[in-house]
């Protein structure tokens, strides 16, 4: 998900700011701490547009896993987001990495590590940072924390663990003035908005392109909770809508 406007702007949400912190934090910490920070949390909270921001920022290198990839995949796209051609075996692969790593400095970002952890593969990622003790941010689902400490030489290494913020009113007011140029939200209806979310930037965007969209169909500027309540249109929540004949 990506929460950027037509000139690659990106809003400034709460995450954005907790991201950009945590692998701050990593990178500025004292070289006798561990150098990993995990953050996590449910989908739709904008962490991957966070963390993106934050590489952006730090000149990071940034994967995000695939649950498909093998061990082998993960070590040859981290490379391949080097800027490397990447060596034929894992063997030469971790020390192609790490020693990239050592000589630039850069951190690393590595997005859905839940994929990871399910690959039972999270010790290449203990081994690059060994290899180089670079600062890597961990981004994951809200279980992340829990399933990392299954390998306790792993979870050892990690200096923090940030949970993301639910999305709020104030994240809502963010994203209407970010998108909604041809319709004016009243803050009540924000609020309900973001209630109506909970806690997912992705659905408040939903709403807010929803309302804006029918708002201005009707022929209006701006909008209210009554105004909207009236319209009888709703909000996205997420689930599916339940058809009457099989309703009992």
């Amino acid at each position: 998900m990506t929460i950027e406007n037509g000139n690659g702007a990106t809003a400034p949400l709460k995450n954005v700011a907790l991201a950009v912190r945590a692998l701050e934090r990593a990178m500025t910490r004292p070289q006798h701490l561990p150098g990993m920070v995990c953050f996590y949390g449910p989908s739709g909270f904008g962490k991957s547009v966070a963390a993106a921001y934050a590489a952006n920022k730090h000149r990071a290198h940034y994967i995000e896993c695939k649950s498909t990839w093998t061990k082998k995949a993960i070590l040859t796209a981290i490379a391949r987001e080097m800027g490397l051609v990447p060596a034929p075996t894992m063997y030469d692969l971790t020390d192609q990495i790490s020693a990239q790593l050592v000589e630039t400095d850069r951190p690393l970002i590595i997005d859905e590590m839940d994929h990871i952890v399910r690959r039972e593969a999270v010790e290449i990622i203990r081994d690059i940072y060994e290899g180089s003790k670079v600062a890597i941010l961990l981004i994951g689902e809200e279980n992340l924390p829990n399933n990392l400490k299954k390998s306790e030489r792993f979870h050892g290494r990690v200096l923090d663990f940030i949970p993301a913020q639910a999305a709020d009113a104030s994240d809502a007011r963010v994203l209407a003035k970010f998108y909604c140029h041809k319709v004016k939200i009243a803050d009540d209806l924000l609020s309900e908005v973001a209630k109506r979310a909970k806690g997912s930037i992705r659905r408040i965007c939903v709403n807010l392109a929803r309302i804006e969209e029918e708002t201005h169909a009707a022929g209006k500027t701006e909008t209210d909770l009554s105004e909207w309540n009236a319209s009888g249109k709703g909000f996205w929540t997420g689930e599916a809508v339940v058809r009457g004949e099989f309703v009992r």
